[in-house]
Order: structure tokens, then C-alpha cells, then sequence
């Protein structure tokens, strides 16, 4: 488990995290978002004793950031935004150096690397120099990294960058696996990402945590317009659907479909108003709000 109580981190004048508190428990993927400059790898940072805070604390296992650092660094996997490597090292090498930072020796490392190599699909490189690899291929390394010592927390910041289609996927399953079993932080900007891997999404703007809820319930937030699709059995004038009550504008979609952008839930009152008119309704939905437009509302409010 990680527990962050009213953590601050002051650089300067400036506050990058302002007094935040959130809990990522064992067996749940947390997503921590949030637009550039928000204060995600800051906290990221502080989670995994790299840097300290200016205020506040951090458990991780029990261990606190600053008086336990090394039993942190211990429980924790890192895999950072910018993805430290050493280019003149071999793959396999590079493994076996960092499994020996954490204790790791003998069978027991051959055996780990072995595993954590076939997990994230880099059997075919694990020969080659990690500067002649991809950048797809560099961000597995880093994950393998990161799980090498079978952590009990993972703190993953944009793991996903610079893999293809298919790597995502599979890179995907085994963050999914290693969920089930383990505490998982993660950061992303791909919203596919955060509705595919996490049950729970914290997201943090200027420094200030502005949500902190299941992936489900965050959809479901209030918003100050709703979206309409509605289908008539013919074509209606715009001017005519814009001039009713609490409707703000209203696009075209072909064959009588429309999108209708509203102040509030009209369903009832649109299909009161066509039955008025005589006009037949055969579809009318509420556009379920994605997790994107959420995203958006809650960092560019002012």
C-alpha cells in the first residue's frame, strides 16, 4: 500500500504539490493523472525516496520516504518518464547488474531475469546493446527493470511510451497481472490506457488533487451540458431544434440523426415536443461522457 498525507513539494516560489492525499492499496492499478506540469512525477518521485518532500508524508509498505529510504527502494519498482538507461550495456548484462543491486545472486538472479525477460517480450534483444534498440524495445528493458526484484509496488510513468500497437497490448497483460497481486501506480496521458488497465483514477491538477474516484463513477460526474442523439424519421431544420428550451446548438449527423448539445436532461421534453409536432422520434440517447471530457473539465477549470 502507498498512503500520501497532505504532501508539499516547494521548488522555489513555486508549489508543485500542494498539500495532496490519496491511498493506493495492494491488488487495485491506481491511474495518477494529469495535464504537464501538474505535479504527477514530482509525487512519483517522492513515492519512491528520489527526492524529498517539502511537507507531509508518504508510507509505502509502512516505510516512510525520508526516515526508511532504503526499505522503500526495496518494495518499490520504478519505471520513470524519462527512462535512465546505461546504451553501452547488453540487455542480459544490464539485467544482471541491476538484479544485483537488489540482492539478487546466482540461480535465483539467472532464474528472475529469465522470467522478467519473457514477460515483457524481450527474448530476441537480451543479447543486443541497449543502445541499438528502439525506443519500444528500450521502455521494456526499463519496465524489466522495474519488476526484476518482484516488488511489492510498481510506480509506472508512461510505460507504454514509444511501443506500437501490439506491444501495448502485451505490455498491457502484464500490468494487468502484476495488479492483481501487487500495488500499482500508474501515469499515462492515453485515456484507452487508463479505461483498459485501472479500477480507480487520481487526478491531479496545479499541484491539487481534483478527483479521486472509481473509473465508472469519474464518467458519471456532473457536467454543465449534456449530450443528445437524437433520430427522426426525417431531416428537421436546425433553427427549429436550436430554438427549444435549454438546447445550445445542434449538429447535423445525416438520414435525421442530430447531436444536441444542452444545458440540461430534455429527453422528456424533446420527445414531448415531437409528438407535439407530429414528427415521429425513433432515437433518442444520452451520450455517455468520456473519460477524456472529464479530464478536461476538471484541469482547464479555473
Amino acid at each position: 500500500m502507498v498512503q500520501v498525507e497532505q504532501l508539499v513539494k516547494i521548488y522555489g516560489d513555486q508549489r508543485a504539490v500542494n498539500g495532496i492525499s490519496f491511498t493506493a492499496s495492494k491488488g487495485t492499478i491506481t491511474g495518477f493523472l494529469g495535464p504537464n506540469g501538474a505535479g504527477k512525477s514530482t509525487t512519483m518521485k517522492i513515492a519512491t525516496a528520489f527526492i524529498p518532500p517539502s511537507a507531509g508524508t508518504v508510507l509505502v509498505g509502512g516505510y516512510d520516504v525520508v526516515s526508511h529510504p532504503l526499505e522503500v527502494k526495496r518494495k518499490v519498482g520504478y519505471l520513470p518518464e524519462h527512462n535512465p538507461l546505461y546504451l553501452d550495456m547488453y540487455v542480459h548484462e544490464y539485467l544482471q547488474f541491476s538484479g544485483s543491486l537488489h540482492g539478487l545472486r546466482g540461480n535465483r538472479l539467472s532464474t528472475r531475469i529469465s522470467e522478467v525477460i519473457g514477460m515483457v517480450g524481450l527474448g530476441l534483444e537480451q543479447r543486443k546493446k541497449i543502445g541499438a534498440l528502439s525506443k519500444g524495445y528500450r521502455q521494456r528493458v526499463g519496465l524489466a527493470q522495474a519488476i526484476l526484484h518482484d516488488p511489492e509496488v510498481l510506480i509506472l510513468d508512461e510505460p507504454t511510451t514509444g511501443l506500437d500497437p501490439v506491444q501495448i497490448l502485451e505490455i498491457r497483460d502484464v500490468i494487468k497481472e502484476m495488479g492483481k497481486e501487487k500495488t500499482v501506480i500508474f501515469s499515462t496521458h492515453i485515456m484507452q490506457e487508463v479505461q483498459a488497465l485501472c479500477q480507480r483514477v487520481v487526478i491531479i491538477n496545479r499541484g491539487t488533487i481534483v478527483a479521486d474516484d472509481q473509473v465508472e463513477s469519474l464518467k458519471k460526474l456532473n457536467s454543465e451540458h449534456r449530450t443528445l442523439r437524437a433520430e427522426f424519421a426525417s431531416e428537421i431544420e436546425i433553427s427549429t431544434l436550436q430554438s427549444l428550451p435549454f438546447v445550445i446548438s445542434v449538429t447535423a449527423l445525416g438520414n435525421g440523426k442530430y447531436e444536441i448539445q444542452t444545458e440540461k436532461d430534455i429527453r422528456g421534453d424533446l420527445f414531448n415536443w415531437a409528438s407535439a409536432q407530429g414528427i415521429s422520434l425513433l432515437e433518442l440517447n444520452q451520450v455517455e461522457r468520456s473519460l477524456e471530457s472529464v479530464f478536461k473539465d476538471l484541469t482547464t477549470q479555473k
